[in-house]
């Protein structure tokens, strides 16, 4: 399935949201897309700048032997990390690994990683944005990428191979549209052998892109655990402010928290659920 926009109105301009996709695209097309770029200069960039899960294990920058075990002539080993000792050259020894957890959130591996991401970002990232506000969105945002980045080296601790990509803080921003717009209308084609136009209920949309993470070729290269920790992050923080007016007077703008009762929360965003979405939709 893929969403084509929510009906989900909003009281505010998506700023944060708009320089996210703005940095990102920036980031692909300046920095990471460099003319003649070969192939093994994408690795090299990666490896100079994305986090990388041995590095952060360890706390230091992966060594000539970890580099060479993984991608040398008799490499294929990805889970290298240890190999010569802490103590070996590094490969990299002026790299900033910490600094590396956060660029990795703006590095992408193609058009169609980049492409699907800023679509969801932009889809869903607008509504969240309008309820926490610009500051807050941002460090929700943030927060949740790199709770996925940490899910993913939770189950790949020893890794070698570099994590690039928006999708874990997305996925974040999705959790929490869950929770908080489960039956907001969102107009998606959905593929059976041709595409169909439908509009669905966001919950169908996102509960199926959760549910799909785990059945990820484990040699797709995708990092599927950082989708679900940031998921799993963005949908706990939602229901805790769904629950709790307390958390919303602190991460709401004053314009929501002062409108919103949890015991009779509009789960559509404000436009009803599909069926009277469509009920009264002008006839064209």
């Amino acid at each position: 399935m893929l969403p084509l926009k929510d009906v989900n109105p909003t009281r505010r301009t998506p700023v944060v949201t708009l320089l996210l996709i703005l940095a990102c695209v920036g980031a692909w097309m300046l920095w990471q897309q460099e003319p003649q770029r070969e192939p093994i200069d994408d690795l090299v960039f990666n490896l100079e700048n994305a986090a990388i899960p041995c590095e952060l294990t360890k706390g230091r920058p992966l060594t000539e032997p970890e580099l060479r075990a993984t991608f040398g002539e008799l490499g294929g080993d990805p889970e290298s990390c240890g190999i010569g000792g802490d103590d070996a050259p590094q490969g990299v020894p002026d790299k900033s690994v910490w600094l590396a957890a956060f660029a990795s959130m703006f590095l992408h591996g193609g058009l169609l990683h980049i492409g699907s991401n800023m679509l969801y970002l932009w889809i869903f990232g607008n509504n969240i944005e309008d309820h926490l506000g610009h500051a807050r969105y941002l460090l929700f945002y943030v927060v949740g990428g790199l709770a996925a980045l940490a899910a993913h080296i939770a189950l790949q601790p020893h890794s070698t191979i570099p994590v690039v990509g928006a999708s874990g803080a997305v996925a974040a921003v999705m959790g929490a549209y869950l929770v908080w717009f489960p039956n907001a209308p969102v107009r998606t084609i959905i593929l059976l052998g041709f595409p169909i136009l439908a509009t669905i209920s966001a919950k169908w949309l996102l509960g199926v892109w959760f549910l799909l993470q785990f059945f990820t070729s484990p040699n797709s290269g995708v990092a599927w655990a950082a989708h679900v920790g940031g998921f799993v992050f963005g949908a706990a923080v939602g229901l805790l402010v769904r629950s709790s007016r307390a958390a919303q007077r602190v991460s709401w703008t004053r314009d929501h928290r002062d409108d919103m009762d949890p015991r009779h929360w509009d789960s559509t965003g404000g436009v009803g659920p599909v069926r009277e979405y469509h009920r009264w939709q002008p006839r064209r």
